[in-house]
């Protein structure tokens, strides 16, 4: 089973201007891989694949700007985007009722505030600074520590995020199965806004417990409060920008808050079902359940 370590990394961080120059670099090396492949797709009506692209762009100043492994990483993730792309356009052709408008190509990068993901597999991972519970990476050196087992990590990620980064660590950790739960036990889940979760079983003697979204909301709340007046600050310049560093802050720091509460929430119903002795839990699909919803 893989899991993540995140390490949130502030821009006063003093490795922060290598990282950025990185993800820069990773930037203009996305842009000009979609750059061949949308002009051949749209020109020639041909699509160039990972290896193509590889052999068009191994020379050039962008490409070895980055590590080789790094660099391939992000040929990786335009193809995968244009892969993506092509899936849409299949059901988009099938049943376009299901979409507001017809899926457009993948994007490029904003030229100087645009920064691209950096994927770090095992062969850019310092081997001797895991003995030590430190993450080192080629080009960058030692980023963060962490507290995994050597052998246990798989990839480091670094994420650009509005106002700081964020450090992945993905590593391989063994399941735990809970004992004496039964199958044939279910829990249904159905989700709400002003309740989170409502949950009700088959199982004799089970309370139907109630998860609030409240907390959720009244987040979200004082966030829309703080960005309508930090927008109404902005606007009274002669030309206003679209964001700010407070914005950023704000919209970090509600991600989080709404993160956290949504994780905590989660584990305490697989704590519930797990005490109940129950082995399965029904989270029905429902395509319009956002309309109406309470």
């Amino acid at each position: 089973m893989k899991r993540v370590e995140q390490h949130v990394i502030e821009t006063t961080h003093p490795q922060c201007p290598a990282r950025d120059e990185m993800a820069l670099a990773s930037k203009n090396l996305w842009n000009l891989a979609n750059y061949q492949v949308r002009q051949s797709f749209v020109f020639q009506h041909t699509y160039l694949d990972t290896k193509t692209i590889f052999h068009r762009l191994k020379h050039t100043d962008a490409y070895q700007a980055l590590p080789a492994k790094v660099a391939n990483q992000v040929l990786v993730q335009g193809h995968e985007a244009w892969q993506a792309f092509f899936k849409a356009m299949e059901v988009y052709r099938a049943h376009p009722e299901r979409f507001r408008g017809r899926p457009g190509l993948p994007k490029y990068l904003h030229k100087t505030r645009g920064r691209n993901l950096l994927v770090f597999e095992w062969g850019c991972i310092w081997k001797a600074e895991l003995h030590v519970r430190e993450i080192a990476v080629s080009q960058l050196g030692r980023i963060v520590e962490t507290k995994r087992q050597p052998n246990s990590v798989r990839q480091v990620r670094i994420v650009p995020k509005a106002g700081h980064y964020v450090v992945e660590v993905l590593y391989q950790a063994e399941g735990k199965c809970a004992e004496g739960l039964d199958p044939d036990l279910f829990v249904a889940l159905d989700p709400g806004v002003n309740i989170l979760a409502a949950l009700t079983s088959n199982t004799p003697g089970f309370v139907p417990r109630l998860v609030s979204g409240e907390p959720v909301k009244a987040v979200n709340q004082l966030y829309n409060k703080q960005r309508e007046h930090r927008q109404k600050q902005l606007a009274k310049g002669k030309e206003p920008p679209f964001t700010s560093r407070r914005l950023d802050r704000i919209t970090t720091k509600r991600n989080r808050r709404v993160m956290h509460y949504l994780h905590s929430a989660s584990r305490r119903i697989i704590e519930l079902l797990v005490a109940e002795g129950i082995g399965t839990l029904v989270l029905g699909k429902n395509p319009f359940w956002k309309t109406q919803v309470e």
